[in-house]
């Protein structure tokens, strides 16, 4: 009789292996220099937020059966107009809402063209990105500056813990926010009404109408809303990561937030764990450049999150299961 545990333990052998070498990684790194690991662990957390929330509106869009290429365009798109808004009206929190607003009204147009019009949602999801890239690069005017950004917020006696104080518990308020959603997209999921039918839509939704399910509504309602956590975003790289806007400054990570859902096999906590295997990719990559390690061509160093991407995709992406409907439009029989 094979015990749940060893059933998740052969299902995510290779997670497990991964997870323990990273540990093994850092707490040798720690050892030798502590102030450089730190700032190191801090940076992977802050690169993960956008992955993380990218995956969470892709997660819920294929859960419910839509794919969602657009998730870059979305992101782009929420970035460049909460930039505009905290132009023009000094406002981080207007700012932050006008990102999210961007994003659900985007996911809605992919809602519209993949449920009402049921046109192929990979050619859906790429009509939101070159609408995305056009509008912004056309629109951008240079010399536009932020009025602020969000600054960190220490959270008492919480962030003088040694090592993890600084990563977890010294943030602005969108990564705790990020951080939050994760927990709580884990629970609706999975504990409630709503998460049931999104997975019931998304695995076989003709059964799910059956049962008196508007499967038409759910899949609006969940791209919808997922589109808002891609603005969310945006507005994170606009308002508090960089605190400007420059064109394509998402820089591919709506894609790689793709790979992230894949690797985290379409659930928010395993996927904060691929966010933050892949945040690390970056913030090392970026630690290296900065020490200016000359044994090592600049050209590979820049490419490491990207060729992490292909790796993660080539040897995982085939071994995991989408949700059964994901990508199929539904048309209702009579």
């Amino acid at each position: 009789m094979t015990t749940p545990w060893r059933t998740f333990l052969r299902q995510n052998w290779t997670r497990i292996l991964g997870a323990i070498g990273l540990v093994v990684f850092v707490s040798f790194a720690y050892a030798h220099n502590p102030r450089i690991t730190e700032a190191v662990l801090a940076s992977s957390l802050r690169q993960s937020i956008p992955l993380i929330l990218g995956a969470l509106c892709g997660l819920i869009g294929e859960r419910s059966g839509i794919i969602n290429i657009g998730i870059e365009g979305q992101m782009l798109m929420a970035a460049f107009i909460s930039f505009l808004v905290n132009v023009k009206t000094g406002s981080l929190i207007l700012a932050t809402l006008a990102g999210m607003l961007t994003g659900a009204l985007m996911g809605f147009a992919l809602a519209f063209m993949s449920v009402t019009l049921r046109i192929d949602q990979i050619i859906g999801g790429t009509v939101l990105n070159m609408i995305a890239f056009g509008l912004t690069g056309y629109f951008y005017q240079v010399g536009l500056v932020t009025k602020g950004k969000f600054t960190p917020i220490p959270i008492p006696l919480l962030s003088e813990i040694p090592v993890i104080g600084p990563v977890f518990f010294q943030n602005p308020p969108l990564t705790y926010i990020a951080l939050l959603l994760i927990f709580v997209v884990q629970f609706f999921l999975y504990h409630t009404r709503w998460g049931l039918r999104t997975r019931a839509v998304g695995e076989h939704p003709r059964a799910a109408d059956t049962l008196g399910i508007n499967v038409y509504w759910v899949r609006y309602m969940n791209v919808t809303m997922a589109g808002s956590l891609a603005g969310l975003a945006g507005a994170y790289l606009t308002l508090e990561a960089v605190g400007s806007f420059e064109r394509m400054m998402t820089n591919g990570q709506g894609f790689v937030a793709l790979a992230v859902m894949i690797f985290g096999k379409w659930n928010p906590i395993t996927a904060w764990g691929a966010a933050l295997l892949f945040g690390f990719a970056i913030a090392l990559q970026t630690q290296l450049q900065f020490m200016g390690v000359r044994q090592i061509p600049h050209q590979f160093i820049g490419m490491l999150p990207y060729l992490l991407t292909i790796i993660v995709l080539a040897g995982v992406g085939g071994r995991t299961r989408p949700p059964a409907a994901v990508g199929q439009p539904y048309v209702k029989e009579g």
